[in-house]
């Protein structure tokens, strides 16, 4: 069984929770173990805690942001020491880059990131699909590791060598392995619904975090419907800005509609984004020259929300 070591900003722990989930099926065919400062006991000495696990693992993944990059911990002690172990070949590290930031300058920069060529995670039209790349390398690479120690430990006179290396050496390939997907009425429909939950706790974490900041303001989310949610923004006590975000109700089936009229519910608009897709992915598609004047623009669900998000708050700014 290999050992997982989470290397992550806590602004990020919404991406390590997402991918723990995603390497579930690993843990349940005994193959990995993972762990991450969350699950530290109390009264346990932390950073002792922390050197342990470190120094015990067999892959260690970084999750690549600017907040990564940005903490003297993360990236001051944790990777340099993981690099070490990678150097020595103790341990497999891999970058996993969540959020756009400048990192292929760093230690680590020459290492193969994932997802699929380094594209951050926030940037996929389909979380659920980066993080289902991410978790196939980690496969790829516990199984790797679990072959090596099998050769190593029953070696064979005359062979070893040649084992070894054909265990530890990727075989040559073609880097020309897309194909063309395919999505049903049930995949768009799917994708909709997420993408309408996503942008609703999208936009409670927003209003709660804005009124923690300004004291001067108050703000409401309110759930009228499974399809439907409002939000509005007070400032001293005054309505300064409404918004009502429906799933349905816009020229598509398939869409998510935005009005500046809180008591809108879908037959009036001033934003539509509807569920599109190319040869390889789902994506939301803003209406006409709507965003940053792209009417070609694919959006990820984190785009989305936050081009609803500027909607809303852009009268306050």
């Amino acid at each position: 069984m290999a050992k997982i070591f989470f290397s992550y900003s806590h602004d990020d722990e919404q991406y390590r929770d997402q991918l723990e989930k995603h390497l579930a099926s690993l843990k349940h065919q005994g193959l990995i173990d993972s762990w991450h400062d969350r699950r530290i006991l109390a009264g346990s000495e932390v950073d002792r805690e922390i050197d342990e696990q470190l120094e015990q693992a067999d892959v260690i993944l970084l999750l690549i942001s600017a907040s990564f990059l940005g903490s003297t911990y993360c990236y001051g002690i944790e990777m340099r020491r993981a690099m070490e172990r990678h150097a020595a070949e103790e341990a497999t590290v891999i970058p996993v880059i969540v959020r756009p930031c400048e990192w292929r300058s760093a230690p680590f920069g020459s290492l193969l990131a994932v997802p699929r060529d380094g594209k951050p995670i926030t940037t996929w039209a389909n979380f659920d699909e980066a993080y289902a790349d991410v978790a196939q390398q980690v496969r790829r690479v516990v199984e790797g590791r679990t072959v090596r120690k099998v050769v190593r430990s029953r070696p064979s006179p005359g062979t070893q060598e040649q084992a070894t290396q054909s265990a530890g050496q990727p075989r040559p390939r073609s880097s020309n392995l897309r194909l063309r997907k395919t999505f049903t009425e049930a995949d768009k429909d799917d994708f909709l619904h997420s993408a309408f939950q996503f942008i609703a706790e999208f936009f409670e974490e927003s209003l709660q975090e804005l009124q923690t900041r300004h004291p001067d303001i108050e703000c409401r989310f309110r759930r009228v419907d499974a399809n439907t949610f409002t939000a509005t923004i007070y400032r001293d006590r005054q309505r300064r800005a409404e918004c009502a975000i429906n799933l349905g109700g816009g020229f598509r089936r398939s869409s998510i509609t935005y009005s500046s009229d809180a008591s809108s519910r879908g037959g009036s608009f001033n934003e539509e984004l509807s569920v599109q897709h190319d040869d390889q992915v789902l994506f939301l598609k803003p209406l006409g020259m709507s965003f940053h004047g792209a009417s070609e623009a694919k959006l990820t669900l984190e785009q989305s929300a936050e081009h609803y998000w500027q909607m809303l708050i852009s009268s306050l700014q």
